[in-house]
């Protein structure tokens, strides 16, 4: 089938998945859901993309194995340390001044960058009177990111991040091992209220101090990026701080004129 041929289809799934479960993947970048939609087409035992969405459209069950492609987890604990480092070096001690804090982890995937910010605060002393929201649209991976379970093998790397992002302790004491897999402490995992959330289609949900979305807005044309930012702006209280991907930024956007840089290269912001 010619390229524009399969450009028809996708934007026919996209329609279909949107009217049928309220999923809006609408303006999210096209190359990347040509390229997910591709790869889940043999998993998933479909000939092409009309096929897959005729699939969908009978079958929950069918979309929700798609939307294991469409929103990939890509993540690690205390993943781009230099990020980390920068929150403590520059976010920590302004945190310090607030009585109570809310932090909103958005497109949180899988739990790890949740937990490596509570281990964070925990550290700096802020976890006590700290309330973390963590959000995604993805169902399986906020399920796995509740209950605080990974690979034991993953350990060894995220032990080297959590040093080279300033870690003040042993990353060991943050979880315990048993079978194979390793269990988040508890009293980081109480701290965190997990929900679905969509940056496409939902609202602002609570004020806070500090946002987090890394390595999701790459994934959204510009217009989905402008909301999402605006999302962010009007979430954030007065003098809030908001962190992005290392390919991500505020500078093409409306909303950019609204903060302020903190540390550039590690995409640390402030609302002005």
């Amino acid at each position: 089938m010619s390229g524009q041929g399969l450009d028809i289809e996708l934007e026919l799934l996209i329609e279909a998945i949107y009217h049928r479960y309220s999923y809006d993947f609408r303006d999210y970048a096209r190359a990347t859901l040509m390229r997910r939609v591709q790869q889940a087409l043999v998993p998933l035992g479909c000939g092409g993309i009309s096929e897959l969405q005729g699939r969908i459209l009978h079958s929950a069950q069918a979309f929700m194995a798609l939307l294991q492609y469409l929103t990939v987890p890509v993540s690690g604990m205390f993943r781009d340390p230099a990020y980390f480092r920068a929150l403590r070096e520059h976010v920590v001690p302004l945190l310090c001044t607030y009585p109570s804090l809310r932090i909103w982890v958005a497109g949180c995937s899988t739990g790890e960058e949740v937990y490596s910010l509570a281990i964070l605060l925990d550290e700096e002393g802020l976890l006590t009177r700290s309330l973390v929201y963590a959000t995604d649209i993805n169902p399986r991976a906020l399920s796995k990111a509740r209950r605080g379970v990974y690979p034991l093998d993953s350990m060894r790397q995220w032990t080297e991040n959590y040093q080279q992002s300033g870690g003040l302790g042993s990353f060991a004491d943050y979880y315990t091992a048993a079978y194979g897999a390793a269990l988040i402490d508890k009293g980081l995992r109480e701290r965190v209220i997990y929900a679905d959330h969509s940056l496409a289609t939902d609202s602002v949900f609570a004020e806070t101090q500090l946002i987090s979305c890394r390595n999701v807005l790459i994934y959204f044309n510009r217009p989905l990026q402008d909301r999402a930012i605006g999302l962010f702006h009007e979430s954030l209280g007065h003098r809030g701080f908001l962190g992005l991907g290392s390919r991500e930024s505020l500078d093409f956007s409306p909303h950019g004129h609204c903060f302020e840089t903190v540390a550039r290269p590690e995409r640390v912001f402030r609302k002005r």
